[in-house]
């Protein structure tokens, strides 16, 4: 699975936020084959080339073009909790996906 971590600036909080889902999605079962942190900026331009991004709440509007792409965005409140990002995986169909 190819995962995007995207926030502001794309230094501090999507470095911790790219921990917390390595460690979320590796409990799950999830193979990621390639994961990579970055500004919005950055990450608008990207995220067609990835299978999931993960932002925090205030910025999941701006990945709607990758939604339409059929990219799974998931907004996260707490980017250094692996539980809340177990729990918003849990509610996508990325598991019916990518887990075999």
């Amino acid at each position: 699975m190819r995962v995007l971590v995207s926030c502001a600036n794309g230094s501090g909080t999507s470095l911790m936020m790219m921990r917390s889902v390595e460690k979320a999605l590796k409990a799950e079962g999830f193979k990621i084959t390639n994961i990579h942190h970055c500004a919005i900026a950055e990450g608008k331009s990207t995220a067609k080339n990835y299978d999931v991004v993960f932002t925090p709440m205030n910025f999941v509007n701006m990945f709607d073009h990758a939604k339409e792409k059929g990219v799974t965005v998931i907004g996260v409140k707490n980017v250094m909790s692996p539980k809340e990002i177990t729990d918003r995986v849990r509610e996508t169909d990325l598991a019916a996906r990518f887990i075999k």
